[in-house]
């Protein structure tokens, strides 16, 4: 029910973090990863990672024509595809006075546009294959506010609809569309958060039942599981991967 065997999966952002994480996992289980990112340098170290039947193609995942050519070459290369984790993303800090609108549209069109960009360009080859899973990776911020982080979580929030919205367009195509919402998870990205945040790591660790902040390969068995056949009823729905922290008051 979980094996991946003869998969063919495509993580955006799968050269580190939360990213990394669940291409481990989905490695592990079988499948054939494409680590799809800017940095070729630290893609090829997570291939090196993830075992030799994986592979890195470049991408800017905010330009469409970037986008359509990383999915034409993983099917040339790959022969299919079944899984696609749109996990790429950035942030910039800033209340929302202060954020220029440049900025504003830098953190939507990465973090929500380029999974709706990707999302579009597998559909076809999910199709053609009979079937496929496509796992968007949300935020705490997709369902909280911060003062701090207002388009990070205006994009966050459009990746919940986006998923609604695709898992029951794509339901008749045998496509299941599910999200991630990652709590507080020690990344690059989370580091610079608590540098810039004064008493940000205090209130997570305060707030979080399990006492911790996350890890990536804390998402190892949520990413087997919603790209496996283990999920075949489970679409359209957003899942805390989050140690409690939205279960607590």
């Amino acid at each position: 029910m979980f094996d991946l065997k003869g998969r063919v999966a495509i993580v955006t952002g799968g050269n580190g973090g939360i990213g990394l994480g669940m291409a481990q996992g989905l490695a592990n289980a079988g499948a054939r990863v494409v680590v799809a990112a800017r940095n070729e340098q630290k893609s090829a170290a997570a291939v090196r990672q993830l075992g030799s039947d994986a592979l890195a193609i470049a991408v800017d995942v905010t330009d469409e024509h970037s986008v359509q050519a990383l999915v034409d070459e993983a099917a040339r290369r790959c022969g299919r595809i079944d899984i696609l984790v749109n996990n790429a993303g950035i942030n910039i800090r800033k209340p929302a006075h202060e954020i220029s609108f440049d900025e504003w549209q830098q953190v939507i069109q990465t973090n929500l546009g380029s999974a709706f960009l990707c999302s579009r360009a597998v559909y076809p080859h999910m199709v053609r294959a009979g079937g496929g899973k496509i796992i968007n990776i949300g935020s705490m911020l997709s369902i909280f506010g911060a003062s701090f982080a207002p388009a990070y979580g205006a994009s966050k929030g459009g990746v919940m609809q986006l998923t609604k919205s695709l898992a029951v367009g794509w339901a008749a195509d045998n496509i299941q569309v599910n999200a991630v919402l990652p709590g507080w998870v020690d990344t690059d990205l989370t580091r610079t958060a608590r540098a810039q945040v004064q008493g940000l790591n205090e209130r997570v660790l305060a707030r979080s039942p399990t006492g911790r902040w996350g890890t990536g390969a804390d998402f190892e068995g949520i990413a087997v599981f919603l790209a496996s056949a283990a999920s075949d009823f489970v679409t359209g729905v957003a899942i805390p991967v989050d140690g409690g922290y939205s279960a607590q008051v």
